[in-house]
């Protein structure tokens, strides 16, 4: 079959299943919380584009992850998601069960359809347990995206991972060839895989079976991230799909870590960036871990004003995003008018949404990330006064603040809580303000507007990380921490630029924040002082960055690699 040409299929010539606890497609469909779903969603999106027989499945969560409200003080609480269903998705007449605690619970099934620019479509089935038939605690398991305890995401797991592979065989998919782990959340479908095999396999045959089928994406560089259930859980909460006696070797110091059972049982393992694959191979060693380097959705997150632009100058860059290696083509003045359009949206939606009084004039740094405690989002005020001389002496500046904290991660809503505080004490001298309830809505106003995207984690811990990417497609070159992506995107006064060096001895805040008011020094007297070079560094972002980290070149990968091997 000719993959790459084919607009129609049938369930039977869908090849590959693709399993993600979280995507997110569209804010309409709150199902996704932030990167691991937003990549999900974009990686779908390139499927579609590229005509790859996929079908993929998730969870239906009816109350999604959460609204964020923040108040005065910025502490964060959290409320339900409100949505229907039934307005965005085609409920299908079709359920499997699946054994939890012992008992029977029924799982239905809701499909989205991607369309790409060629008109194929890839069906993503959400699983829903809200039904009558099923007690009420069972009912609520898919209510919510990472809420509960331990055994309320053990469930969940069940019914992605096992429940997930029976809906399929339910609804026809019957010639699945690989399987696509996106973290280690579903993993449990290898349980699901070795039950179906046991027929005809035993021992080793049985394990390079299912191995064959099973490709697995890691993204949590840090042993806390991966999703551990002790042995009295598992043997209470999943029962025997399979003889407990066959299933304790998949155990891992008393534990079923599904990382591992992702690991023990895939043909293809990968990171998710050169330096991701790298740790990975340090947490796992023994393990064949290669890295397939994230992306984003051009389409998606390239605002219309810059859609507009490269239509005119790069007709077909939706097809083939590498055309935007072209960009270096387009005059500077364009690219800085297009720019200008972008930032004047942001600031009025900005300004409609606080009224702060931002000025689309004045320089716009934009941090806009998960807050958890790695990504230091408040290293920006190591040095208040710092930052004042700074506006002062060099230029004036204004800062833009996006980002959930889970609601369990209490250090998370504090860095909040501190970034709300620099906001009253810097309100004389430089604006701040932080934009409740990051959403998909939000993301593409503020990556396509601001003038520099800013990133901080702490080195080694950003797996990947996608916001710069989305930047990039819209000229916004990043100041960031040289992790993840940025080691292999970062060109020094070219795509932007970094913050310390690529291997320091230890991760110092003081070092960091020092190197970060030097370059910021420069990069703001450079915005001001030499509009040339800065629309030739625009230009550089999209055209080095963006024609590469993006989905349709990850998409290729797998497929070379991984699901046509």
């Amino acid at each position: 079959m000719d993959r790459f040409s084919k607009n129609k299929l049938t369930k039977k010539e869908r090849k590959i299943a693709y399993f993600s606890m979280e995507i997110g497609l569209d804010e309409k469909i709150p199902t996704y919380s932030g990167g691991l779903g937003i990549l999900a969603g974009d990686s779908i999106k390139s499927c579609a584009d590229l005509n790859v027989p996929l079908v993929a499945i998730t969870l239906l969560y009816r109350k999604g992850y959460f609204l964020q409200k923040l108040n005065e003080q910025g502490i964060q609480t959290e409320e339900p998601v409100i949505w229907e269903p039934e307005k965005q998705l085609n409920k299908l007449n079709k359920k499997i069960y699946v054994t939890i605690e012992g008992r029977e619970v029924a799982v239905t099934a809701w499909k989205y359809k991607v369309t790409g620019v060629n008109k194929f479509q890839v069906p993503v089935i959400f699983l829903d347990t809200d039904l009558e038939e099923n007690a009420e605690n069972d009912r609520h398991i898919t209510d919510y995206l990472y809420g509960g305890d331990h055994k309320y995401r053990l469930c969940q797991e069940i019914i992605l991972g096992i429940g997930g592979i029976r809906i399929l065989d339910k609804l026809g998919y019957s010639n699945i060839k690989k399987y696509h782990m996106n973290e280690g959340h579903s993993s449990l479908l290898i349980l699901e895989l070795l039950r179906k095999k046991r027929v005809k396999h035993t021992g080793n045959k049985l394990r390079e079976a299912v191995r064959n089928k099973c490709v697995f994406t890691t993204h949590t560089p840090v042993p806390a991230g991966h999703d551990t259930f002790s042995e009295d859980l598992v043997r209470s909460v999943v029962g025997e799909i399979i003889p407990f006696d066959e299933m304790k070797p998949l155990f891992h110091d008393g534990a079923l870590n599904l990382t591992y059972l992702a690991l023990d049982y895939s043909k293809h393992i990968n990171g998710v960036a050169k330096k991701h694959g790298e740790i990975s191979r340090q947490m796992f060693p023994g393990y064949m871990i290669d890295s397939i380097t994230n992306g984003v959705h051009s389409a998606t997150w390239t605002s219309k004003h810059f859609k507009e632009l490269y239509d005119r100058f790069i007709p077909g860059w939706q097809k083939d995003p590498f055309t935007l290696r072209y960009a270096l083509n387009i005059p500077k003045q364009k690219i800085w008018e297009t720019h200008e359009n972008a930032k004047k949206d942001l600031i009025d939606f900005v300004n409609q949404k606080t009224n702060v009084g931002m000025d689309p004039d004045v320089f716009t740094i934009v941090f806009a990330r998960r807050s958890a405690t790695y990504k230091r989002a408040d290293l920006l005020f190591t040095d208040i006064k710092k930052l004042i001389d700074i506006s002062k002496n060099v230029g004036a500046f204004q800062i833009i603040y996006a980002g959930k904290a889970h609601p369990n991660d209490q250090p998370g809503k504090d860095i909040i809580k501190n970034i709300f505080l620099k906001v009253t004490d810097l309100k004389d001298s430089i604006k701040v303000v932080y934009i409740e309830n990051y959403n998909m809505e939000t993301a593409k106003i503020l990556v396509a507007g601001g003038d520099l995207w800013l990133n901080t984690p702490l080195r080694p811990l950003e797996a990947s990380g996608t916001s710069g990417m989305k930047a990039c497609h819209n000229g916004v070159p990043s100041l960031s921490v040289l992790d993840g992506w940025w080691l292999e995107g970062h060109v020094e006064n070219v795509t932007g630029w970094s913050i310390g060096c690529r291997n320091p001895k230890e991760n110092t805040n003081h070092e960091d924040s020092d190197d970060m008011y030097k370059k910021l020094e420069n990069i703001i007297f450079k915005y001001y002082n030499d509009s040339k070079e800065w629309r030739n560094i625009m230009k550089h972002a999209i055209a080095f960055n963006a024609s590469f980290f993006n989905t349709h070149r990850m998409v290729e990968q797998y497929v070379l690699n991984a699901y046509f091997d």
